[in-house]
């Protein structure tokens, strides 16, 4: 989501992305029936970079620490289901993407979860992969994605995938900012693989478009799998 300084002025690519994650949130803060009073989770551990340490400047993708720029990759299976166990989250997951009126697709079923099909998926070997919920539903329900809440460090994190098999990740982090602070490295496609969870945190504020925050949790992949 970073802009392009070509010409002085943001590449019609970087507007389009904007675009997207004001769409993503304002489409996040329609669903608005959390309780009011409820505490957002605190922080914990770091948010990935997008460079491990030790690894020099320009995109951050290198292969095996030699220097070499990697090569592009075949496709990445698409995402079916996202489990954490130990939260007993069990959701199934569908792209989404943006819809003819230029808002994003959020799943109208607030017990299933999107995909931002426009960056990495689950499994790729660069970037954020990137999955919105609904932490609650206009019954007053909550959504899949309320369980975050309850995440902690070391968390076992599985996304299945279409006709591959499944990749693990590890929680190592999660952060709440606010709304309109949504950190530019959390849409990125370059850089260390990260898999990065997005819902809604108090406060609430009817007047002012609902939720005032995001809760952000994310998760490093498991070596040996995926």
């Amino acid at each position: 989501m970073r802009r392009s300084t070509r010409g002085g002025r943001p590449s019609a690519a970087a507007l389009a992305a904007a675009a997207v994650v004001a769409a993503v949130l304002a489409a996040l803060l329609a669903w608005s029936l959390w309780p009011a009073t409820a505490p957002a989770p605190p922080d914990f551990g770091d948010r990935p970079r997008a460079l491990e340490p030790g690894v020099g400047p320009s995109s951050g993708v290198r292969d095996g620490g030699r220097g070499e720029a990697r090569q592009p990759s075949a496709p990445v299976p698409e995402p079916t289901r996202l489990r954490i166990p130990r939260v007993s989250l069990d959701a199934r997951v569908h792209p989404v993407g943006v819809g003819d009126d230029g808002t994003a697709e959020i799943p109208g079923d607030a017990g299933r979860v999107g995909w931002y099909r426009h960056g990495p998926a689950p499994g790729a070997p660069d970037g954020s992969a990137v999955l919105l919920g609904h932490v609650d539903d206009r019954t007053g329900d909550l959504g899949a994605f309320a369980q975050l809440y309850e995440v902690r460090k070391g968390d076992d994190v599985t996304v299945a995938r279409e006709g591959a098999p499944s990749v693990r990740y590890e929680v190592t982090a999660r952060e709440v900012v606010d709304k309109d602070r949504l950190p530019d490295e959390v849409f990125r496609r370059l850089g260390r693989p990260v898999l990065t969870l997005i819902t809604c945190a108090p406060p609430y504020d009817r007047e002012h478009g609902g939720y005032q925050r995001n809760l952000l949790v994310y998760a490093v992949p498991v070596p040996g799998h995926g």
